[in-house]
């Protein structure tokens, strides 16, 4: 095992494990440590944050949000106070990160060498089938020019915050009889009655006149407003439309132009023995040369845990992804021995155990695949030879005709939609902007220009023009009255049977029972309800005070139908959940509270700190 972590990043084979595993590590507040520079946005006790930070803080989160919101994000990012606002949210969260690290240093929570080892190989990142793989992070490492010391240096933070906050969320509990309470209540249940006033009968029976319909017509203008509508004439172009045969030789060419794509190169496979002196190096050479196995000698005498483990092997490894200390070895053929090597963290033997001859795949193997290829290529490439020209005829604004003759494809037209209701081939953020942003619109209801290209996908493409167009205009009175007349005999049906239920609710709480079947109403069946039934009329029930003695306790609620119920409460009864419902209430209220602690720590962080922003931080 190694000595201590900074010793241990010299070996060859964990500068492999330290490079990459930064790739995958994606957590937040690791690369605020990483990054440096810039005019500072806020200095958090005399601690600096950089613009460079804050800048990379604001477009990640600008990403996450476009990943949550999708298409209603393009929307907003066009709104400088939401951007200004997610700016001041990234500023926030390296302000807290900021004040935990104070914090954490404060308490003088250490993190190991042995914890940051440990999470740095429990990484998936570097493992295959569950096991930690030499070749898979001996290959990505070539890539990343990032230093050991300052990528455990980050995890080294980041288990510090986690130890942190777990021991904050680990703080909370639920008491025994807290849960035993809380189980009652949930598990509630109640027996009710009901009587319903129909309210959609007592409707039938009202009036609308002329006068409140069109007074209630101009009061609610704004609930009879038509949308925006429009009819779009469109030329669409697409590659996939546009695939046509490929001959042999255009097959022959695209393979010829690509043959890389299909080609293994060639690999060799490395077996290595570490150690820390020239001489110990000399010395396992020696014993190597007179006949002492290889292996037996890497895990007995290599000081590199990891290759040290599988006798000093290496893996597959391909010359892009070949360390330096091993390409100086010089080895050519299988089976050779190098001589001592020195590497940056010490001394190598290194011996060449295999080479697999750069593979080519002939045509013939690849046929199909090729050929798939070329035809969508030649595609995509007419289709840019079309878009060429209809660029050039849509400058020709009076019709789409000219469009449709130079690429030979109809023009479509579509009935009336509005935004709400885009024809499903024309529904694409870049065409109803080009729509909808009022650039194409005509004077009047005339027709207007045609657009510029629009492409979608990569390989569809349309070029489209406003025929029709009505804009944002009140209903006329003709068109809605009928539903003003609806909507006023309902509202007066309505408030004519929430007045019969209050004096019903009166007379039954004075012990007049006999008022229900006086106004032609009967009380239902008795049934059960529970806390979580999704109903207004059980709802009701749980919000009415307990029965007394054998006197039911009365209100009034609603249906899902609209209509008015009297609600008679019979009956309070306690439920019951199985075990493993009420361990998972409990842990829910101690997530809870435990949330609300680590806010609670946030805001006395901040209360206490002395924060100062930068004219950096009110930038976009």
């Amino acid at each position: 095992m190694m000595d201590n972590l900074r010793a241990a990043s010299n070996h060859v084979v964990l500068k492999v494990i330290l490079g990459l595993i930064i790739l995958s590590f994606v957590l937040p507040g690791v690369g605020n440590y990483l990054i440096g520079g810039g005019y500072y946005a806020a200095k958090v006790n005399g601690q600096e944050i950089s613009r460079a930070q804050l800048d990379q803080a604001f477009n990640s989160e600008r990403s996450r949000q476009q990943q949550i919101l999708g298409d209603q994000f393009s929307k907003l990012a066009g709104n400088d106070g939401f951007m200004q606002q997610l700016r001041q949210q990234a500023l926030s969260q390296l302000v807290n990160q900021a004040l935990l690290d104070q914090y954490i240093n404060d308490l003088h929570i250490a993190i190991s060498d042995a914890q940051v080892k440990q999470a740095l190989f429990a990484q998936q990142t570097f493992q295959t089938n569950g096991k930690f793989d030499n070749a898979k992070y001996n290959g990505l490492l070539s890539s990343m020019g990032f230093s050991a010391d300052r990528y455990a240096e980050a995890l080294r933070k980041q288990l510090a915050t986690q130890q942190l906050i777990n021991a904050v969320v680990n703080t909370d509990f639920t008491l025994k009889g807290e849960t035993s309470k809380l189980v009652e209540l949930v598990s509630q249940k109640r027996d009710i009655r009901q009587a319903t006033i129909d309210v959609n009968a007592l409707a039938a029976k009202q009036t609308a006149t002329a006068d409140e319909i069109a007074e209630y017509y101009q009061q609610h203008k704004s609930n009879f407003m038509a949308r925006e509508q429009f009819r779009v004439s469109y030329i669409k172009m697409d590659a996939a439309s546009l695939q046509a045969d490929v001959s042999d030789a255009d097959i022959q060419s695209w393979y010829d132009q690509h043959k890389a794509d299909y080609t293994q190169p060639q690999r060799s496979r490395y077996s290595v023995i570490q150690t820390k002196t020239e001489a110990d190096a000399t010395a396992v050479l020696k014993q190597l040369k007179g006949g002492t196995d290889f292996t037996t000698l890497a895990k007995s005498k290599s000081i590199d845990p990891i290759s040290a483990r599988k006798g000093g092997d290496m893996g597959w490894l391909e010359p892009a992804t070949t360390p330096d200390e091993l390409k100086e070895a010089g080895l050519t053929q299988k089976g050779q021995l190098s001589g001592v090597v020195k590497s940056s963290g010490g001394f190598l033997v290194v011996r060449l155990d295999d080479i697999q001859p750069e593979q080519i795949k002939p045509l013939a193997e690849v046929r199909d695949a090729v050929a798939s290829r070329a035809k969508q290529e030649k595609a995509v490439d007419a289709f840019y030879q079309q878009q060429k020209v209809s660029e050039a005829a849509s400058r020709d604004n009076e019709s789409l005709a000219s469009v449709s003759q130079a690429l030979g494809l109809k023009v479509v037209e579509t009935g009336w939609f509005s935004y709400d209701s885009v024809p499903a081939e024309l529904n694409f953020d870049p065409v109803k902007n080009a729509i909808f942003n009022g650039g194409l619109t005509g004077q009047n209801g005339a027709p207007g220009n045609n657009s510029d290209v629009i492409t979608v996908d990569g390989d569809r493409a349309f070029v489209l023009c406003i025929s029709e167009h009505k804009p944002e205009a009140v209903k006329p009175l003709d068109e809605v009255k009928a539903h003003i007349a609806d909507t006023l005999k309902h509202d007066k049906a309505t408030k004519q049977a929430r007045d019969q239920a209050d004096k019903l609710l009166a007379d039954l709480k004075a012990g007049k029972h006999d008022a229900l079947s006086a106004a032609g109403l009967t009380l239902s069946a008795s049934k059960t309800v529970e806390r979580n039934t999704q109903d207004p009329v059980a709802q009701t029930a749980f919000s009415l005070p307990q029965p007394a003695g054998n006197k039911a306790s009365w209100g009034v609620s609603e249906d899902m139908q609209g209509n008015v119920v009297l609600v008679a409460l019979d009956k309070v009864s306690s439920g019951s959940l199985l075990q493993e419902q009420i361990d998972e209430m409990a842990k829910s209220v101690t997530q809870n509270n435990a949330q609300l602690a680590f806010e609670a720590l946030l805001v006395n962080l901040r209360k206490e700190a002395k924060i100062k922003y930068g004219a950096v931080s009110q930038m976009q």
